[in-house]
């Protein structure tokens, strides 16, 4: 494939992925992923290329563009050699014509720059939200440390902040290697562990992850159960749910899952009213603290939908609180940066619900916002969490 027919590749992509986040569809990941599926004559190198040049021209745009050759062009004024590629060359992009739309560069859509610049998101922070992640690793503690991890890992690895933390570059095929197979580690962000962290489960522990999804933090809260307790991961996605017996048969931990029903939830869990000890509630949220993964999600939001995440929010915390025991205690976790979806929830909670407090947190990294804890690229070199640990009295 030439470069240019790598450009035009890309450019339709682009089109795809634009077309699904104006419906609120599929991510910018499924739908790359369809359409190399459907051409697979394209080579591995080829790929990388095309996926290389549509993701960054998403990290470019901040608005919506209008077509993916726009975007592409925004890609093209900061590099003439790829301008050049413009040749109407066979496969390639027609050539640039004289007043032709290109898209601009931007953090976000307007309305969701004012809200992430209300929450004391600078522009210089918020370009930290659009680089490219690292990969870091849990070392799972039911079977190994972190140290004798690294020691057998067949490249070198960073120790981060979390204590189960080691770092490698982004795309390390990790899940290829036979400590993954063997259950010695998990993929998980040094924020997400740091969430978990902030929790304090313990060996013996009545814990439920109520929004398990496919089951990371669940698998480190059993990891620092040592197994010893009763650890309840509950969703109402069952695809995702079934994704954690296997996770959790190869991490050597025992879970209870518990699919529910939306909007019925409490009738599920009126055997577990009042009885946990500790609760992690990582609530649906509208992802910005992860734009560096999937950096077309800040096309997908609207305003709309943020107000629904909210109202979501403080309805799974009511949720979460009504299972906790006297003296035991939750804590409270969105990967976004929006006001609204973090500290502002926690505040209304505690607001209407004298019989609950804030607790001091020390995670060993992390900014005060409001009750809890902020972390992002820029300051923690994470993924971009807010978190919120809650003691009922």
């Amino acid at each position: 494939m030439t470069p240019a027919a790598r450009v035009q590749s890309a450019i339709e992509v682009l089109d795809a992925v634009i077309a699904a986040a104006r419906r609120e569809g599929a991510s910018a990941e499924r739908v790359a992923s369809e359409w190399l599926k459907a051409r697979r004559f394209i080579g591995s190198k080829d790929r990388r290329a095309i996926r290389d040049l549509a993701w960054g021209a998403i990290r470019l745009c901040g608005e919506v563009p209008t077509s993916g050759r726009a975007a592409m062009l925004a890609l093209a004024n900061e590099d003439p050699a790829l301008a050049a590629l413009f040749d109407g060359s066979r496969y390639g992009p027609a050539p640039i014509l004289s007043g032709e739309p290109v898209a601009a560069a931007g953090l976000a859509p307007a309305w969701l720059e004012e809200r992430l610049f209300a929450s004391d998101i600078t522009r210089e922070q918020g370009a930290a939200l659009l680089g490219r992640a690292p990969l870091d690793l849990r070392a799972n503690r039911l079977k190994t440390t972190r140290d004798r991890l690294a020691a057998i890992l067949p490249v070198a690895a960073e120790r981060t902040q979390a204590p189960d933390a080691l770092r490698l570059p982004g795309g390390t095929p990790v899940e290829s290697w036979p400590a993954f197979a063997e259950g010695l580690f998990e993929v998980q962000d040094t924020g997400s562990q740091l969430t978990c962290s902030a929790l304090e489960v313990r060996s013996g522990e009545a814990v439920v992850d109520l929004c398990a999804g496919a089951g990371g933090k669940t698998l480190a809260l059993a990891a620092a159960m040592q197994g010893v307790g009763h650890l309840l991961a509950c969703d109402i996605d069952r695809p995702r749910l079934s994704r954690l017996a296997p996770r959790a048969a190869r991490a050597g931990a025992v879970v209870e899952t518990r699919l529910l029903d939306p909007g019925r939830e409490r009738d599920a869990l009126a055997d577990w009213q009042g009885r946990a000890d500790a609760v992690m509630i990582d609530a649906p949220c509208s992802g910005t603290g992860t734009w560096r993964r999937g950096p077309e999600a800040r096309w997908r939001l609207t305003p709309q939908g943020l107000a629904r995440y909210a109202r979501m929010q403080a309805e799974v915390l009511r949720i979460g609180a009504d299972l906790v025991r006297p003296g035991g205690r939750l804590t409270y976790v969105v990967c976004s940066l929006l006001d609204a979806e973090g500290p502002d929830v926690v505040a209304a909670f505690l607001a209407g619900n004298p019989g609950w407090r804030a607790a001091e947190q020390d995670v060993g990294a992390g900014t005060p916002r409001g009750a809890g804890l902020r972390l992002s690229p820029w300051d923690t070199a994470t993924d971009g969490f807010f978190f919120a640990t809650l003691h009922r009295l």
